[in-house]
C-alpha cells in the first residue's frame, strides 16, 4: 500500500540538494560536516531550519541531538538566517589591544545595530532588520600580524581602520547582491 507523502516546510529543491549532499559523502570521515556545510551554503540565507536539520538526521539516521550538539559546537554554523551581506570583526588580543572593539562599535553604530549592553561583543552574530548585513565576532582569524582584522563577505582586511570599513560597507551598499 503506497504511504501519502507527508507535508513538508521543505521545498522540494531543499529536499533534493540534500539528498544529493547525503549521497555523495555517504561513508566519508566527517560526512556531517560537509553535509551541513554545502546544505547551508545553498539556502539564500545561509542558515539551516530546523526542519533541514530535521530531514537530514532522519536521512543519515543520526540522532537530532546529535545534529544540534555539531551545529551549536561550530561557530561556522548559523541558525537564523544571515544577512545578504556579512561583516566579521576579529575580537582576539592582538586585534582588540589594536582598536577591534572600537571597529566593532563604530560599525554597529553605522547599522543601527544594538549596542553592547543589549548584546555580548565577544561572541557576536546578529542581522540588520533590513537583511543587508549581518555582523559578526570571530574569537581569532590567525592573523595577528596584521590586526585589527577584519573580513568582508569573505574578504580579509588587514590593519583596518574605521575609515576603510567604512568604505567597505559604502560600497556594498551601492550594489545589490
Amino acid at each position: 500500500m503506497p504511504t501519502a507523502a507527508v507535508p513538508s516546510a521543505l521545498s522540494l529543491d531543499e529536499q533534493s540538494f540534500a539528498d544529493r549532499m547525503i549521497a555523495s559523502y555517504a561513508g566519508t570521515p566527517g560526512a556531517l560536516l560537509s553535509v551541513l556545510e554545502r546544505v547551508q551554503e545553498h539556502h539564500p540565507h545561509k542558515f539551516l531550519s530546523p526542519e533541514i536539520l530535521e530531514y537530514v538526521g532522519e536521512h543519515m539516521d543520526i540522532p537530532l541531538s546529535q545534529i544540534y550538539a555539531v551545529v551549536t559546537f561550530y561557530a561556522l554554523f548559523n541558525l537564523e538566517p544571515q544577512g545578504e551581506h556579512t561583516i566579521c570583526i576579529c575580537r582576539g588580543t592582538a586585534c582588540h589591544t589594536r582598536g577591534s572593539r572600537k571597529l566593532l562599535q563604530r560599525l554597529r553604530l553605522e547599522l543601527g545595530l544594538p549596542d553592547e549592553s543589549e548584546a555580548g561583543a565577544d561572541k557576536l552574530c546578529v542581522t540588520t532588520p533590513d537583511g543587508r548585513f549581518s555582523l559578526r565576532t570571530v574569537a581569532c582569524f590567525g592573523q595577528c600580524a596584521l590586526a585589527p582584522v577584519a573580513e568582508v563577505d569573505h574578504a580579509i582586511f588587514g590593519h583596518v581602520n574605521e575609515q576603510a570599513l567604512r568604505r567597505e560597507v559604502e560600497s556594498l551598499n551601492g550594489r545589490k547582491s
